[in-house]
């Protein structure tokens, strides 16, 4: 949701260019696992949608400072460094894990208020005439926060989809 710090994920169903969700349930021996519920890396969730732009704008946009304010928060500011830090005005913040510019950024993140990190995962990739905007999200507490967060990152894909509008 708008105003809310990411804590990302993968895809479950496909619906006019958008693929949402993680793990649908599955029986693990001890019975049905609840949809988004991974053995390695708790809950998580998907969202990604196609954009008619190409990977260079959108990725352009994700990394400048007003493309990451729409994703981590006001005041969000990316490091190229591996290891570096990341920090939000509202004290949110994490660690960049891995980039390959262009393509795909990892890192780790810990809303304000919250007790321990997620893994959020960018990806940015070519398409037909487009690109298809991918963040997941990993180590969610529990199905609300899966919730709140799939609802966050479609916010957040739309916010990106109206930036890169022409005007």
């Amino acid at each position: 949701m708008a105003g809310e710090r990411p804590t990302a994920g993968p895809a479950e169903g496909t619906s006019a260019g958008t693929a949402e969700g993680a793990g649908a349930g599955v029986a693990d021996g001890a019975g049905e696992r609840p949809v988004g519920l991974t053995r390695d890396a708790g809950f998580q969730i998907g969202v990604s949608r196609t954009l008619p732009h190409p990977p260079e704008a959108v990725w352009s946009l994700l990394t400048s400072p007003e493309g990451a304010a729409l994703w981590l928060g006001p005041g969000a500011r990316l490091t190229d460094r591996v290891g570096g830090r990341l920090t939000a005005a509202d004290g949110s913040g994490g660690e960049l894990r891995s980039l390959h510019a262009g393509s795909r950024i990892r890192l780790t993140w810990q809303p304000a208020g919250r007790s321990g990190s997620t893994t959020v995962q960018v990806t940015v990739t070519p398409s037909g005439s487009g690109t298809v905007l991918r963040f997941h999200q990993e180590r969610l507490a529990d199905p609300e926060e899966r919730s709140r967060q799939r609802e966050h990152w479609r916010a957040v894909i739309d916010a990106v989809a109206a930036e890169l509008a022409p005007r």
